[in-house]
């Protein structure tokens, strides 16, 4: 009868301290990053068996890394007045050691003498803050062979919009990428640099813009959205600006396969994907960098006005036709 107690009082302990253990569970943790508030577009992950939509976060934006075209698929991050600040450019292109060690890992020196520039999607200018932030953006992964024309003249002034916007009290969400393979340089036409890296045929970028505050439940179907899409050729834009270009997302999902704005609800992404940004309707009061002439920088207004500013900051007016950049 003794034995008999012993054991009952042996279970019922047990089961008491089986009660008081903390559950273990195991499930994916899937990477968290605002650079990915809007979604992962091409579903990219971080394991060896995607090298062609190989996952990389970083503090400052997020990528989807191409092994075969030896460049990012897209880069996503968020621009905002946090990010912005008075840091120098650091200028120290340099591989991404944070790709697997089997890898090859792309060098400043296989883009030399090839009449493209080594264009980040990233901006540098996007990340002033500090000096680590800044440093970042020239990893070889943010890197495509971009036409001289283009990233000096068009796609620099659209980024310089996107700041203009956080200035006037934005926050923006902003996916750069490429597509196709073949582009013209300052040396003639191309598809690939030092038999290593593809040459893209076309590069587009997508902004999202939001209150300053701003966070994704205040995405709606009239957020206003520029998704643009530029040929990556000197030849086609010279003395161009981004106007030209503007497209909808939709269009470029058509192209890539991607998908963007998947973390929205389906008719607030519907919505999105099918808009086409009117420059001279947009609540936006934000004028744009057109093309440089003479020297001058031109501006376009949303009535068609040209015009630079002159030594004494003041706007000067010029013909309409000097901004045909649409």
């Amino acid at each position: 009868m003794k034995s008999i107690h012993s054991l009952v009082y042996i279970i019922s302990f047990s089961s008491i301290l089986v009660g008081c253990s903390p559950k273990i569970t195991t499930t994916a943790k899937k990477p968290e990053s605002t650079h990915l508030a809007l979604g992962n577009p091409s579903n990219a992950q971080t394991n060896l068996s995607s090298p062609d939509n190989y996952l990389i976060v970083k503090p400052q934006y997020a990528l989807s890394y191409n092994r075969s075209k030896g460049h990012a698929n897209w880069v996503s991050w968020e621009l905002s007045k946090s990010w912005l600040g008075s840091i120098d450019r650091q200028n120290d292109f340099r591989p991404d050691e944070t790709l697997p060690s089997s890898w090859h890992k792309v060098t400043p020196n296989e883009y030399t003498n090839s009449g493209f520039d080594r264009g980040h999607l990233c901006p540098s200018a996007d990340r002033t803050s500090t000096a680590a932030n800044n440093s970042s953006t020239f990893l070889m992964t943010n890197m495509i062979p971009q036409a001289p024309e283009l990233n000096r003249e068009s796609w620099a002034f659209l980024e310089e919009f996107c700041r203009e916007l956080v200035g006037q009290k934005h926050k923006l969400f902003i996916v750069a990428g490429t597509y196709g393979t073949g582009g013209e340089g300052s040396k003639g036409t191309l598809s690939q640099l030092d038999n290593t890296v593809n040459v893209p045929s076309r590069i587009y970028k997508i902004i999202t813009i939001l209150p300053e505050n701003g966070t994704m439940n205040d995405i709606n179907a009239d957020t206003p959205v520029i998704a643009v899409d530029f040929p990556n050729k000197n030849s086609a834009v010279q003395n161009t600006g981004w106007l030209r270009y503007i497209t909808t997302v939709s269009a470029i999902e058509k192209k890539t396969g991607f998908a963007f704005f998947s973390n929205a609800p389906t008719s607030i992404q519907n919505a999105l994907q099918t808009k086409r940004f009117d420059y001279q309707s947009t609540p936006l009061n934000v004028d744009s960098k057109c093309r440089v002439h003479n020297g001058n920088s031109l501006y376009i207004g949303k009535s068609g006005g040209c015009y630079y500013i002159n030594a004494k900051g003041n706007k000067t007016y010029v013909e309409r036709e000097l901004c045909n950049c649409q």
